[in-house]
Parts: C-alpha cells; structure tokens; sequence
C-alpha cells in the first residue's frame, strides 16, 4: 500500500487496500471458466470510465490553482480533479461563513 498517497484515499479505499494486502494469494483457487467469464464481463461494465470537461475560468484563479498543485506536486488538471473528486465524496466541504 506505500505506493498510494493515503491523503488521497478515503477509510472505504484504504480498507480494501490493506485487505488485498493482506491476503494470501498463492492459497486461492483458481474460479471456474463460468466464473471467470462473469469476471471479465463485470470488470468490462465497471471499468474507470472518464470524459473530457471544458471550463472557462479567470487566469487569476487559474495561476492560483497552478501554484498551489505545485506545492502539491501534481499537475494542475490532477489536482482540480482531485479537489473535485475530495467534494463529492465529502471529504472537502464548505466552510462556513457563519461560523462566529
């Protein structure tokens, strides 16, 4: 699991991450023909699909969000989509102004 930045994982991802880690694999045994067909046939259907996204935003922001994923040491375009991915899965929330 040291090849995964943990800070870019949540508890469910890190989990499954040491249980794989965890197991022994020479001790399983190999599925059957049927199985393994139903294996490809569902790693086909759930495989990582992604789509382009085109955004206009203000050069400003744009120089901020480069110099911040520098820090970071990633290219800009991971780090926005890190950001977004961290929002939906509600690891990144919004601070709030009311706060006193």
């Amino acid at each position: 699991m040291a090849k995964y930045d943990p800070k870019y994982i949540n508890k469910e991802e890190k989990n499954l991450m040491e249980g794989i880690d965890r197991m022994e694999v020479r001790k399983l045994r190999t599925p059957s023909k049927k199985t393994q067909r139903q294996f490809r046939v569902a790693a086909k259907r759930y495989l990582k699909k992604e789509a382009k996204m085109n955004i206009r935003i203000d050069l400003y922001e744009l120089d901020r969000i480069k110099e911040k994923a520098e820090k970071q040491g990633l290219k800009y375009q991971t780090f926005i989509k890190s950001i977004l991915h961290k929002y939906i899965t509600g690891q990144l929330v919004e601070k709030d102004s009311r706060v006193e």
